[in-house]
């Protein structure tokens, strides 16, 4: 059974965290030429050697706050005074960008933020894996889009939403046909409104863990929508038509929670 925090210690835990946790958004994500990595599981270069393909990369092997994780209902306590999420996204320019293993949409104006905890994020980015990573229950869903957030003191924070098969995304149908000439320097795509990102619900899990590609860095706050939303076939293959070779699977395999707390917000229903 896993241990949890005294939900009043918790949220303070959060607020404080990240004086303790700071991390360099632009330094912590590699780019796939760099030092090459893959999600072939077998391959030695897949996932479970990632910790042993370059010394800086240690940590995805001897973390102890690793993501993704399997989000069990029996594990995660229910806390509502964690509060909702309040986005103040913007439209702003924006590139898409083709990183190899992954395509991304990078604003290059300021695209507003989220409000987690009463601290403020800076949307930076949003990517896609698929598969999804992060498995409710045991059950892994068909895509899965990360919005990466920092704060003034380079903290991150990621925003996950999973997908299932169904009706087409329209934020993703955007840049559907630029998909094949996007490069990893960026090819704008003009000015894009965060806000066409849906959330579809309230609730969500929270957790502390790391990024799910090399170097793993750790100390990063995870939000996780509990809402699936939809996604078709056609937009998850354009995705995996446009990545490197290798990498049209580029999920990382969850990982162990090691003693750590994962939280739900829930919201109040009043009688």
């Amino acid at each position: 059974m896993a241990r949890f925090l005294n939900p009043d210690v918790y949220v303070i835990f959060l607020l404080f965290t990240s004086l303790f946790i700071a991390i360099n958004a632009k330094d912590n994500e590699v780019d796939h030429n760099e030092h090459p990595f893959n999600y072939l599981g077998r391959d030695k270069k897949g996932p479970k050697n990632w910790g042993h393909l370059n010394p800086k990369w240690k940590v995805c092997e001897t973390g102890k706050m690793q993501s993704p994780i399997d989000l069990l209902d029996d594990r995660v306590t229910v806390l509502p005074r964690l509060g909702t999420l309040r986005r103040n996204y913007r439209p702003a320019p924006a590139v898409l960008r083709n990183r190899g293993h992954d395509i991304s949409v990078t604003w290059k104006g300021d695209a507003g933020g989220i409000k987690i905890n009463g601290v403020e994020y800076k949307l930076l980015q949003v990517h896609w894996h698929t598969p999804s990573e992060h498995t409710l229950n045991g059950t892994s869903f068909d895509m899965e889009m990360h919005l990466v957030h920092n704060n003034s003191r380079g903290d991150l924070a990621v925003v996950g939403i999973l997908y299932k098969v169904g009706r087409h995304d329209t934020f993703l149908d955007k840049f559907v046909k630029n998909l094949k000439s996007a490069t990893a320097e960026g090819l704008s795509v003009g000015v894009v409104d965060p806000w066409g990102i849906k959330f579809g619900g309230r609730k969500y899990f929270s957790y502390w863990g790391s990024l799910t590609i090399p170097p793993c860095t750790e100390g990063v706050l995870w939000t996780v929508l509990k809402k699936v939303r939809t996604v078709s076939k056609a937009q998850i293959q354009a995705l995996r038509d446009a990545v490197d070779d290798g990498f049209e699977w580029n999920s990382r395999p969850t990982q162990e929670l090691k003693g750590r707390n994962v939280y739900m917000y829930e919201p109040k229903i009043n009688p």
